[in-house]
This record gives structure tokens, sequence and C-alpha cells, in this order.
């Protein structure tokens, strides 16, 4: 892992996320309320540090984590990053996503139980940081999704681990359209353990500090105490599976897209013209590597999925073959201005080949795969529950 940055960060690193001892609980708190949660890299420095210390520590049992404020955590500090690649070069920014997404195969593979409380918004970054723990609570008030298509990017943070593993073709529509879910709509699919009301969160933090936390049936079974079961909105998404997996299990993106306009032609639904939007606004490169990097996951590990994760990302942040990233972020993030230009502008203009590179090593001297330490519990958490 590389050294600390100047003490003026550390400092900062240091109140970006908080500590509360109680016994043998840990409470992580994100605290860049103002930012939204959003993860800057003194973030995901300490929390690897605490997650790498709490699992050799005995004397921890339970590690519970939050946001301050109206967010659990709104994604990684995006704007900021792609400024920072312009500026510095793209190693700045491959050295957050090594860190990050390190970060998040030690909290896959910890054998501590983690209970995340997803109150307001899970996007990005924060879904990496809370879904591969055990135990995830949802609230009337969580918003998720992995918007990154739109972004020029893609969902990563081990989204090609968790998604696939939702029923059906969820996950490719997740993912593809940047579907914003509910909490109750996280609970059914999956991605939710729990669904506990927001305002007995408090409550059921301060119970899962006094309970006997030695056994991972323990901390669940205070949990179902405060968990209900909500029902889904007539609107949802899950209520149009048979539609969802018609479309989206399609070989191409394309084929999605067509298949989805066909029934549209037959059907005024608002749901379908939505889709149809969220999907014709995206990058086309980013959507084509997002199905590619779905499809693969299906059948991958969790350490699998973030080495290939890796590997795409810094052609990303390279600019080898689209600079899509720094386009999406000009438009969304910066001068917000929703109208990114994307290059190539068309599905059809993204040949296979160039699809092909995102998935090889990058040829640099100084480049190296993501390397993931060798854990016994590989993959427990996560591959128990989804």
């Amino acid at each position: 892992m590389s050294s600390l940055p100047p003490s003026s960060t550390a400092g900062a690193e240091s109140n970006q996320v908080l500590v509360e001892a109680n016994g043998s609980t840990r409470t992580l708190i994100l605290n860049r309320p103002n930012k939204l949660n959003a993860l800057s890299l003194a973030m995901i420095k300490k929390l690897l540090r605490l997650f790498t210390a709490y699992g050799k520590d005995d004397g921890v049992k339970l590690l519970i984590m939050k946001g301050k404020g109206r967010a659990f955590c709104a994604g990684g500090d995006a704007g900021k990053d792609s400024q920072t690649i312009l500026n510095d070069g793209w190693k700045i920014s491959a050295d957050f996503f090594r860190n990050q997404y390190l970060l998040n195969y030690i909290i896959a593979t910890c054998t501590k139980p983690q209970v995340s409380l997803l109150s307001g918004i899970v996007m990005g970054g924060g879904a990496g940081v809370s879904l591969h723990g055990r135990f995830r609570v949802a609230t009337e008030n969580t918003i998720f999704a992995m918007p990154e298509t739109a972004l020029g990017l893609f969902p990563d943070v081990g989204a090609s681990y968790f998604l696939p593993r939702l029923p059906g073709f969820y996950g490719e529509y997740v993912a593809l359209a940047g579907a914003r879910l509910d909490g109750a709509e996280m609970l059914a699919c999956g991605l939710a353990t729990h669904f506990v009301h927001s305002n007995r969160l408090l409550l059921l933090e301060e119970s899962l500090k006094m309970v006997d936390v030695s056994n991972t049936f323990a901390v669940c079974g205070v949990i179902d105490q405060f968990a209900e079961q909500p029902a889904l909105k007539e609107n949802s998404s899950l209520k149009r599976m048979e539609l969802i997996n018609r479309c989206f299990s399609k070989r191409t993106v394309e084929e999605i897209i067509s298949a989805l306009e066909q029934v549209a032609s037959n059907l005024a639904d608002g749901w379908l013209a939505a889709t149809i939007q969220s999907l014709k606004k995206a990058s086309p490169t980013s959507l084509k590597i997002t199905l590619r990097s779905i499809r693969e996951g299906r059948t991958q590990t969790v350490g699998e999925c973030l080495r290939r994760e890796y590997r795409m990302v810094c052609h990303v942040v390279r600019g080898d073959f689209s600079r899509d990233f720094f386009e999406g972020r000009r438009a969304i993030l910066v001068d917000k201005d929703q109208s990114p230009k994307w290059m190539p502008p068309r599905l059809e203009q993204v040949h296979e080949k160039a699809v092909e590179q995102y998935f090889s090593k990058i040829s640099d001297p100084e480049w190296e795969d993501l390397q993931l330490p060798i854990r016994h519990s590989y993959g427990r958490n996560i591959e128990s529950k989804l």
C-alpha cells in the first residue's frame, strides 16, 4: 500500500471517517455530509487500514457502518478525480481505484459481520463499501443506483459480482439503465438483507451494541426484531420481471434496446419509455463494456471480478479507446449541461475489437494487475446472501 499523503491530508482523513468503540463493536461513520459522504482517497485508505486491523483483532466482533447526514454514500469523489487525471496523469486515478477495489475485497472477505445502515443515497462507491458486507439494512428513504453508464464509466466496485446474482436479468437492467431502486426494491431483489424504518435505526444500532456478537445469528436476530416487509410500489420495476428477463437477456445492447422498443410500440408504458431513454442517453462504449462485464461476472469470484474491473477502469482513465469518462464528468458533474458528446456516438460504431481491449492488460511497464491478499474466508459474505 502506498504511504500516507502529507500531514494535512492525514488530518482530513481522520475527520472524514469517525470511529466509535463500544465493547466489541466498532461503528464507522462516513463524515463528509456536505459531499454526501462521497469517498475521498483519504477515506478509502483509512477504511482499508481499519478493516484490515479489525479483521486481526479478536477484541472486535461486530462492525457497523453508516453515513452522517442525508446520505449513506453517494459514491467516489468522481468530479475531483477526473480533474486530477487531467492535471496529474492517469496513474493518480489508478491509485484511487486500486485502493478502493482492495477495500471492497477486504470487506467481502472479512470474517467479522458488518451491518451497513443504508439511510439515504447509496450509489457507486457507497455500494462497494456496504453490499459486500454481511448485513445491509435499507429504509424507506434509501435510494440505490449504479449510474456509471450515464457518466462514461461502468458499474465497478465489484458490481459485476453482486449485480449478476440478482434474480433473472435484473442485474443487467440495473447496470445498463442506471435504475434507481428504493429500499423495498433493494430488499425484494436481495441487495438489502433487511428493511427497517429510519426512525428505528438509532434504537437498532443501540441494541446491536448490547447483543452478544460472538455469532452472526445473534446479530441477525437483533435486526430481525426491527425489520419489516414493505410492499413494492405499483410502478416498481420488479413487477416487470417477465419483461426485463425477456429483453435484458439478449446477447447485445442493440438487441436489448430493439426488444424494448418492440414492446413499447404496442404498449404505452412510462417505465418502458424511461428505460429506453436512459439507455439511449448513456455512453455507447460504457453500455457495451458494462454488458460484457456483468455477463463475465456471473461465473467469477468477487476477486476475479475486481481484478477484471481494475483492468477496465485503467483503460477508461487512460482514455485508450474513448474519452467518454472525461466527457461524462464534464457534462454531468462539472458544467452540468447534461449533454455529453460521446465518442463514438452510436452503438454500432463501438466494435467488438474495441470492447475486447478494455479487458486486456495495460501496455505500460510500470502497470501491474490488481494484487489481492490470500483470504481464507474468500467470498463467504455476499455469496451466501445473493
